[in-house]
């Protein structure tokens, strides 16, 4: 498998789609939202969006499965397309900028490629095992910051799940004191495409979904960071 060619060729179907979203963004209105479960957003753009690069991915690697926020295809057993279609959908109801397109290709549960398509900025954020990262084909590092102080970190605030309420709110309080601020965008793919790239120097949040973060995860790697489990006593390391 040639991964370079196929990140390639993921990264050019998420600009059709990331068109396509940018298209139907003004045309959006309340009869077409719904809501999955309590602040967790659906719109008829997630569905279509997320269909046309099913479709599409079964072109480019016959026999993969699938695992899609939106529940298209079927899961297999070996490699497997982890897709979100549209990461931010709050956001794109309100007309607020930063939602994403976030596509990643596992073996088993390791990541070998991964595509975050910032839409609103029209940046592609692409990463495959062992080959580095890029920002629109540029290479891209973590950043070298080293002391807390001087770093911006990245959140997510939990919409349904409110079990760690207190300890979540209790690290926010000790952070906001400790650093040079905490920004909360919306969009998991994004936090993490934009700590691959220097932007923010981390990002924690809880209650997060495979679509939300696998390729996420591999964009941070290869531009040489760490990632880890985010547990309620402790740091489980993965790397």
């Amino acid at each position: 498998m040639d991964l370079k060619h196929l990140t390639e060729q993921v990264a050019d179907l998420c600009v059709d789609i990331a068109a396509f979203i940018r298209t139907e963004a003004p045309k959006l209105t309340d009869a077409g939202v719904s809501s999955k479960s309590a602040n967790n957003l659906v719109t008829h753009v997630d569905h279509t969006a997320e269909d046309r690069i099913v479709e599409a991915l079964e072109k480019l690697l016959p026999g993969a499965g699938f695992i899609a926020e939106e529940g298209s295809g079927e899961q297999g057993t070996g490699l497997n397309w982890v897709i979100d279609p549209l990461d931010g959908t709050t956001n794109f109801v309100h007309g607020v900028p930063c939602y994403c397109i976030s596509i990643a290709l596992l073996d088993g549960t390791e990541p070998l490629l991964g595509v975050v398509h910032e839409v609103t900025r029209d940046e592609r954020f692409t990463a495959w095992k062992g080959g580095g990262a890029y920002l629109n084909g540029k290479p891209i590092r973590v950043s070298a910051r080293k002391e807390l102080q001087e770093s911006l970190l990245a959140t997510g605030f939990p919409y349904d799940d409110f079990g760690y309420e207190s300890e979540y709110m209790d690290l926010l309080r000790e952070l906001m004191h400790r650093t040079r601020g905490i920004r909360r965008l919306g969009s998991a793919a994004a936090d993490l495409a934009y700590v691959a790239c220097g932007r923010f120097e981390a990002f924690y949040e809880y209650g997060l979904n495979s679509w939300d973060v696998a390729a996420g995860v591999l964009l941070v790697r290869e531009a040489g960071g760490k990632v880890s489990g985010f547990l309620p006593s402790n740091w489980q390391r993965q790397d």
